[in-house]
């Protein structure tokens, strides 16, 4: 990013208050760093909320000693599975930290790789729970504070879907299934949502390398390890770089939409794999 530009994602993000759920590890953690160092020095405002508080106040130590005092991070242990959870995140937040502007939902997990009939009811229930009512019902705790703003509402809602919910594949159909109902809820919002200054956005990774795989593993690192054998995937800050692209343009633009692949992917499962 130039420098002129950078300056300019600056002064759009200066004074704005920013929730990322799932910000212990991942895209969700790199979200984090970039938004603050986007914004390093512009009175910006982090919430960062996953069910490890402890991961969250390294990330918000991590932070404040890369930029300084510049960003205000509060750590916030949430599960977004919990419906109580969620409906009372906003009114429990330190009254500075209420007005939100930006909300990333990123929470999500995957679990598995089982095919119909043989998938857990458990590793269903908890998927939805987490990608799909969670992300509702967050979009739903979050959006009353932006439409309280002039003009019928302002903010911006950025939801983390995946490859996955455009291009199912075998052994994730529940997952894709998932991912598949943020994208369709994402697109009736923002139609529903016409009428405002409010922006619905999507950020769609295809194969990115962090704990995913691991927990779809269940903690198995050779597994997860070799979903990667022979491809360079993308990290978690490639992913947050264009997260905070899409929330550091101006209030006209929406980029609605966005796929994201490493060079050797070209669907779920085209992937070129170099022999090792």
């Amino acid at each position: 990013m130039s420098p002129s530009s950078s300056s300019a994602v600056a002064r759009r993000l200066e004074g704005k208050t920013i929730v990322i759920t799932g910000a212990s590890s991942g895209i969700g953690r790199s979200c984090a760093f970039e938004f603050a160092r986007a914004a390093p020095a512009n009175n910006l405002k982090l919430v960062l909320t996953a069910r490890r508080i402890d991961a969250l106040r390294d990330v918000a130590a991590k932070i404040r000693a890369d930029v300084g005092d510049g960003v205000n991070v509060l750590p916030v242990q949430l599960d977004v599975s919990s419906p109580d959870q969620v409906r009372a995140f906003v009114a429990g937040l330190p009254d500075e930290f209420r007005d939100i502007n930006v909300l990333v939902n990123n929470a999500g997990l995957v679990k598995g790789v089982a095919k119909a009939p043989e998938i857990a009811e458990q590793d269903i229930n908890v998927m939805f729970q987490t990608n799909v009512t969670g992300l509702i019902n967050m979009t739903q705790a979050v959006l009353p504070v932006f439409q309280a703003r002039p003009d019928g509402g302002a903010g911006d809602i950025i939801n983390i879907g995946s490859i996955a919910g455009r291009d199912p594949y075998p052994g994730g159909s529940i997952y894709c299934a998932t991912k598949a109902a943020v994208r369709s809820f994402t697109e009736s919002l923002r139609k529903e949502l016409i009428a405002t200054r409010i922006r619905v956005m999507e950020v769609d990774p295809g194969q990115v390398e962090t704990e995913f795989s691991v927990v779809r593993f269940n903690g198995d690192k050779a597994k997860a390890d070799a979903v990667y054998t022979g491809c360079e995937p993308l990290t978690p800050d490639d992913i947050a770089e264009a997260i905070v692209f899409v929330a550091g343009r101006r209030e006209n633009v929406v980029i609605a939409d966005t796929l994201i692949f490493p060079n050797h992917q070209a669907g779920a499962g085209i992937m070129h794999r170099k022999s090792t």
